[in-house]
């Protein structure tokens, strides 16, 4: 049998290089082929310098090449390591996640202002305007995606990507969907580390075939914690959304997590800040507004810190009970929800384009730990 570089190159696509999310030929580790009859020489370059890594790297090359394209080829590895080299600021590295464009983070600082929802919502109004929208839902211990989409006794299916097994996210209102509730009981509570659930986000973002996406979702747990690190360490987050209500008590929190974005450290652009339950209109008073919860707070907020104010969204029943029955209220046509909604996610779009067309791609954080104690670093 004739070997070729191509063949060659093909089989080494299907190898992941450790610790960089791409297979060998994109994160550019192969640079050298060389062919004698039925002997193979591979030049190689990685980065992470543990010896297992080169090893594991080792082991599945010869499998590979063995398996994929001449089961008698005689290879000789030679296997080089470079420390990275310090990236630039906002400088990516490739995409983590090829053929998605635009990664949006939804976050509040505190439970209970309704990010869940917001992101449901925002997720299926992107998708009737005709995006690609994925949905993943990295509230690990508190997931509520698969209720809201009505999709809580559905399980993903494993399919076929280029030779590895992947994940199907779910797919309801034409938005594709991952969430950790598709992985446990309804009464079974998540009690894991943070390291823990940093893996299962990690196998939901890679280990998925999430395909040509517009629009990535992230709707995040509440507050600024580990889950959050792990989300901007493993993907280049494209801008974040923070929704709060118009309490006192919850802009605080919403503050906070404004500042958890914008550190230097971490400088991932805010799109703007939502306003959830901004008033109450009782359905027989449709002209009345009961601002329960205080009046324009968070559009104050925004105007204090300097970033968007992206819409309200009023206290209304039926969007309680849309997410209930899991049917997203803004599927809901030609009411004041939809409209509410429609006018959040255009002005989303539109801060996404502005950002896109003034700032360079934001830079998935590193993340590094001394002497017991995390640090984050571009």
């Amino acid at each position: 049998m004739k070997l070729s570089k191509q063949d060659i190159l093909k089989a080494l696509e299907l190898i992941t290089v450790p610790g960089e999310g791409q297979n060998m030929v994109e994160a550019g580790a192969v640079k050298n082929i060389q062919i004698f009859g039925d002997e193979v020489e591979l030049d190689l370059v990685i980065t992470n310098p543990s010896l297992q890594a080169r090893k594991k790297t080792e082991v599945e090359i010869l499998k590979i090449i063995h398996q994929e394209v001449y089961a008698k080829a005689k290879i000789k590895i030679n296997i080089k390591v470079e420390a990275p080299a310090k990236p630039k600021a906002n400088e990516i590295k490739g995409k983590p996640l090829p053929g998605i464009q635009n990664i949006i983070a939804v976050a509040s600082g505190k439970g209970g202002v309704g990010k869940s929802t917001v992101t449901a919502n925002l997720a299926v109004t992107l998708a009737k305007m005709g995006f690609k929208v994925g949905l993943l839902d990295a509230d690990i211990y508190g997931p509520s995606m698969p209720i809201m989409f009505d999709v809580a006794n559905e399980k993903p299916l494993a399919v076929n990507v280029g030779g590895k097994s992947k994940m199907k996210p779910l797919e309801s209102y034409g938005v594709k969907l991952l969430s950790m509730g598709f992985f446990t009981q309804p009464n079974q509570a998540v009690i894991w580390r943070g390291p823990m659930a940093a893996k299962a986000l990690n196998q939901m973002i890679f280990d998925a075939a999430w395909g040509e996406i517009d629009f990535m979702l992230i709707d995040l747990p509440p507050g600024t914690g580990d889950i959050h690190l792990s989300i901007m360490q493993a993907m280049p987050v494209t801008g974040a959304v923070v929704v709060s209500t118009p309490q006192e008590i919850a802009l605080a929190d919403a503050r906070k997590g404004v500042a958890m974005f914008q550190q230097d450290s971490i400088n991932v652009p805010v799109l703007g800040i939502v306003e959830n339950m901004a008033y109450f209109t009782p359905a027989e008073l449709p002209d009345n507004k009961y601002y329960i919860f205080g009046k324009e707070g968070a559009k104050n907020l925004s105007e204090d810190i300097k970033v968007p104010f992206l819409g309200e969204i009023p206290l209304v029943q039926s969007i309680r009970e849309a997410g209930d029955v899991g049917r997203p209220a803004a599927l809901q046509t030609a009411t004041p929800i939809e409209a509410a909604f429609e006018e959040l996610t255009k002005n989303v779009v539109q801060e996404v384009v502005k950002r896109n067309d003034k700032l360079p791609p934001t830079e998935a954080i590193k993340i590094t730990t001394m002497a017991g104690c995390s640090s984050v670093k571009k």
